[in-house]
């Protein structure tokens, strides 16, 4: 990035913010794209990201109260996660399984009036807990981007989370929705997004494998779907 980050007419100032803030994008990168599956580049990630830092030093206006490294931020991660949605790498059938996945724990819970366990879920699916455990393992890519847009949404309102989550009620209910869930599935979710802790970090807060740990994040996000619909 020798060459001069804007046209005529624009400040210095700009250009040195965001020569500034080019780590800022490597640590959002870095954090993404350890939640992403392999087939999801740093490189590409990156790239997207120094766009984002760019726009947000042509577009940042102090007078608004956020810091630059608060807004740049927004920006940097709403072009990462742009570019994840544009690639479409979320397999139909890890979308189907979270339908399928839901529509058990909804079942079983009205029934019961009680969470349903991971046991309860494999046999309402027909199948055993280790077939269980492998595909709630996989629903953690499902809704990954939707959830992180989510709190992009609190702080910006730039973003559509859920794609069905579009005013303050519905984000309430989101909030609920984790708010409610059992209470393994509720720290991971806080360490997860909180926290920013990754898959192996909250396996030894928890004291498990970090397979398990994909396991009760997958199984937390089919548990949110189940609420935030019955709610809706």
């Amino acid at each position: 990035m020798e060459a001069t980050l804007y046209g005529d007419g624009e400040t210095d100032n700009q250009e040195a913010l965001v020569r500034e803030h080019l780590p800022l994008v490597k640590k959002i990168g870095l954090h993404l794209v350890a939640k992403l599956p392999p087939s999801i580049e740093l490189d590409d990630l990156l790239q997207v990201g120094v766009i984002g830092l760019i726009q947000a030093g042509a577009t940042y206006d102090h007078s608004r109260g956020a810091s630059f490294a608060t807004y740049a931020g927004i920006r940097i991660k709403g072009a990462m996660l742009d570019e994840v949605r544009r690639n479409d790498w979320v397999p139909r059938t890890v979308q189907q399984n979270l339908r399928r996945v839901s529509e058990a724990i909804g079942q079983i819970e009205a029934r019961l009036g009680q969470s349903a366990s991971d046991k309860q879920i494999a046999q309402e699916l027909g199948m055993s807990l280790e077939e269980y455990h492998a595909m709630s393992a996989d629903l953690v890519h499902s809704r990954l981007v939707s959830l992180d847009d989510t709190t992009q949404t609190v702080e910006s309102d730039e973003y559509n989370p859920f794609g069905a989550l579009e005013d303050t009620q519905m984000r309430e209910q989101l909030a609920a929705a984790i708010a409610s869930l059992p209470e393994k599935e509720a720290m991971v979710m806080s360490l997860y997004y909180a926290e920013e802790l990754n898959l192996k970090e909250i396996g030894e807060v928890l004291g498990v494998s970090e397979s398990r740990v994909s396991q009760i994040h997958g199984q937390a996000l089919a548990r949110i779907r189940v609420k935030v619909n019955a709610a809706a």
